[in-house]
């Protein structure tokens, strides 16, 4: 982890960068794969499964028996702690479900919204190094409370041609009956232009690598609804000196063991904290199974020395982080500071796995900085919002004069018709 310490502000946007792959490289690739996929549809999702999960399928979608023998093996603990999770969830989303009201804008002119569930959207699961089973009930229970009639899941096999059982009992679960075994940009790309196999979306959700991201990317810009930017995980801390090294160091550790891309950003005003915390990294760090992924990620990851907790508040604003944990007892106090970030995490024992898990919010976050203007999943992703208007005699009487000035303004002259004639029927001219 590279120590950084007396750093003038306008360094900052420096050292906000995320570790990419070569750009160009990254879009010709994934660019490659969307044409082939909408092409050949079935034949090249055939071709990608051999080519990058060394597995031939004869087909994609995952059958019942497939869903019973996973539901079988789960053991009884994990289906415990995935239903608390469940219904935290739900909790949490539920309470995301708003009324709207009629509003009269003027005498005889009322205004309304309507919330209508997005009728069929399509879920990418990660299932490589790590097969993400809560990302299902991330992504699943909202969609089922918004009322979206088909969902589509996709998620990677293993060379066997299985998916891990917790993922496919997760979605038997939430009641998500369409399951493809389908990774990578190729999946995006299926559900984006649909196949033989796998139906087309009006929107896709779900986090995943640099290539999934970059499909998602470029799709958006041929019309194709997605949820944000999601790609690797990044976690920033801000701790004071009452942080707990050792929580700082696992929470960090947490993040980094997703993959070799993800970042992971300490921030303190404390020279002693980023001392402790880096030495209880290296202590942790040993005991972990994806010890090697984490190490890769801690090389291009950074502890920052700041003057003020102030200053790294901002300095947190500018790298808007998909997660933000303020490991200080007075971490309460410093929330109104946070306006960048994709979920936030306060005081010494709010750990992020908890918000990654169970705690109820959503964690399907914006990364690479695009906290700045997107938000995180939530119900409203899964909805669009129609509004309403419906004028009486009165009301159009009341500002028919307003539309006819504004409408001769900027010479739309049926703009101005289509009240003026409605005018003259009222006033029987």
């Amino acid at each position: 982890m590279n120590v950084i310490k007396n750093i003038q502000q306008e360094e900052w946007p420096t050292l906000t960068k995320r570790p990419v792959f070569e750009n160009a490289t990254l879009t010709e690739t994934v660019s490659t794969i969307l044409k082939n996929v909408k092409a050949q549809k079935d034949q090249a999702l055939k071709k990608y499964a051999i080519q990058f999960d060394n597995v031939v399928l004869d087909q994609f979608l995952v059958s019942l028996e497939e869903i019973d023998q996973a539901v079988a093996v789960v053991s009884k603990e994990l289906k415990t702690a995935i239903q608390q999770a469940k219904s935290n969830i739900e909790k949490f989303h539920t309470s995301q479900q708003t009324n709207e009201k009629i509003i009269e804008t003027t005498p005889g002119v009322k205004c309304w919204r309507k919330n209508v569930a997005i009728e069929k959207i399509g879920l990418y699961i990660p299932g490589g190094t790590a097969p993400l089973f809560s990302t299902v009930l991330m992504l699943g229970i909202p969609a089922k409370i918004a009322g979206c009639q088909e969902m589509v899941m996709c998620t990677p096999c293993n060379s066997a041609g299985k998916i891990n059982p917790a993922i496919l009992y997760t979605a038997q679960l939430v009641g998500i009956k369409k399951i493809f075994k389908v990774g990578g940009a190729q999946a995006i790309a299926a559900m984006a232009y649909g196949t033989e196999s796998i139906p087309q979306v009006y929107k896709i959700f779900g986090p995943g690598n640099q290539y999934v991201t970059k499909a998602k990317e470029l799709l958006q810009q041929n019309g194709i609804a997605i949820d944000m930017p999601a790609g690797p995980s990044e976690l920033l801390v801000i701790a004071d000196k009452t942080g707990v090294p050792e929580f700082i160091a696992a929470d960090l550790l947490s993040q980094a063991e997703h993959g070799a891309d993800s970042q992971v950003v300490l921030v303190s005003n404390d020279e002693q904290i980023l001392k402790k915390t880096i030495a209880a990294l290296h202590t942790q760090v040993e005991n972990l199974p994806r010890k090697d992924i984490a190490k890769k990620a801690l090389q291009h990851s950074k502890a920052i020395l700041l003057s003020t907790m102030e200053a790294c508040l901002e300095f947190s604003n500018c790298y808007a982080p998909e997660h933000l944990i303020i490991a200080s007892e007075k971490a309460v106090d410093y929330a109104d500071l946070v306006v960048n970030a994709g979920s936030v995490f306060l005081g010494n024992y709010s750990c992020e796995s908890a918000g990654d898990y169970a705690s109820g919010t959503n964690h399907t976050l914006p990364t690479n900085g695009y906290a700045k203007n997107y938000s995180g999943v939530s119900l409203d992703s899964f909805v669009k919002k129609i509004t309403f208007q419906q004028l009486s005699p009165q009301g159009i009487s009341n500002i028919g004069k307003t539309i006819e000035t504004m409408a001769a303004a900027e010479q739309l002259w049926a703009h101005k018709n289509a009240v003026t004639i409605r005018l003259k029927t009222i006033n029987n001219v």
